[in-house]
């Protein structure tokens, strides 16, 4: 895989350096369970608050604010499902997106089973809520709202902080899926106006099989899904993924450093490809909003061409056609049909996920790629 270039950043990052590095001690000599009271237990428990610190400085709350999870599907359950039953003698409706991550949708499609009511709010051309909308579909029995601080197939960005005045103007509780958002974005909760918010450590360089829930001081907490030892304040029990948290914490240090410097550089190579492509193919169709959206995104509809065939004709180029949860599905993504983007035209999209490790060099070589792909994937349409 030497000669593949990586440009799908957000299926996954690769784990850097530096995370790695921080990692290992826990993976091998300091072994230790966290619950544990003698020395090595000690160790791990260290190495947990540290990271729990870590987490926290990045998103600009305590650290008592945040609890450590498998991951981004489980804080996302952990969230909509958690709060539903823990505030069910308040009301039993939630508010969410057509264009959220199916952790959000499935979730509250589960709750349907159990006396829940979810209002599907739609989005516009570029995927992004309204917030008069938002408004609208309040009730007295409303306890929840949950919208992506940015989307994972399109990268455009909702109107956070307005969203967060109508909330806060109605006193509901705002969850946000801020999984591709945090790290390359903003990320001080507090501003935003959330009030719980789910993340990952492998959209931000770190592992895998590890993330956090971020939950204000004064917010309910929420029904715990698992039974077990009482780790995490009893909300999320299970022994302590040391190693992986420390690749949290270090992945999250890092993320800080990288917010302020680097940022500009992946947008102006995504910028980059979207020129180049566009110059050399016609119709081609940017899907999500041209400025709004994340550094490294750029999702295109090529006219034409099944975005199967596009990605099996790439060899040395790795990208997808959407969410990776996803990926072996042939049909229309949820995201761009709720757009309104036309089932056909849909079915030709493909995310490009640039990253912190991506060059202009890599960027030539990419569009050079896809355009031959394209152009001989074309001549055998009719078409075309």
């Amino acid at each position: 895989m030497n000669n593949v270039i990586y440009m799908d950043n957000h299926a996954t990052t690769p784990v850097a350096p530096e995370v790695l590095e921080a990692m290992m001690p826990y993976l091998t000599t300091h072994f230790g369970n966290a619950s544990s009271t003698h020395p090595f237990g000690v160790t791990a428990k260290d190495a947990v608050e540290k990271a729990r610190q870590q987490v926290a400085e990045l998103l600009g709350c305590s650290a008592e604010e945040i609890i450590f999870t498998s991951g981004a599907t489980e804080s996302d359950n952990l969230a909509i499902r958690g709060i539903a039953y823990a505030c069910r003698e308040k009301g039993n409706h939630i508010i969410t997106s057509t264009a959220e991550h199916h952790a959000i949708l499935d979730a509250c499609h589960a709750l349907a089973t159990e006396g829940f009511e979810t209002t599907y709010l739609p989005v516009d051309k570029y995927g992004r809520v309204s917030p008069d909308d938002v408004a609208a579909a309040i009730t007295p029995k409303t306890i929840l709202m949950s919208f992506m601080y940015a989307n994972n197939e399109v990268g455009t960005l909702n109107p956070m902080t307005d969203i967060a005045a109508v909330v806060a103007k109605h006193g509901v509780l705002f969850h946000s899926d801020a999984v591709q958002g945090i790290g390359q974005l903003p990320s001080n909760m507090e501003m935003l106006g959330v009030g719980l918010a789910s993340l990952t450590a492998h959209k931000i360089y770190g592992p895998k099989g590890i993330g956090a829930l971020y939950i204000h001081r004064n917010a309910p907490q929420p029904h715990s899904l698992f039974h077990g030892g009482g780790q995490e304040e009893g909300v999320r029990p299970g022994t302590s993924n040391v190693a992986g948290i420390v690749g949290l914490g270090a992945a999250c240090e890092l993320s800080k450093d990288y917010m302020e410097t680097r940022t500009h550089r992946v947008a102006g190579l995504r910028d980059a490809l979207h020129q180049k492509l566009n110059a050399r193919l016609a119709d081609l169709h940017l899907n999500g909003h041209p400025e709004q959206r994340l550094p490294g995104n750029l999702n295109l509809c090529f006219a034409g061409v099944q975005s199967h065939a596009l990605l099996m004709g790439l060899k040395s180029v790795a990208v997808s056609t959407g969410s990776a949860c996803d990926s072996e599905s042939v049909k229309a993504s949820h995201v761009l049909v709720a757009m309104g983007v036309p089932n056909e035209l849909a079915l030709t999209a493909v995310r490009f996920g640039l990253g912190r490790y991506n060059t202009a060099e890599e960027v030539d070589v990419v569009a050079d790629e896809v355009v031959k792909v394209v152009n001989r994937l074309r001549a055998l349409a009719p078409e075309w």
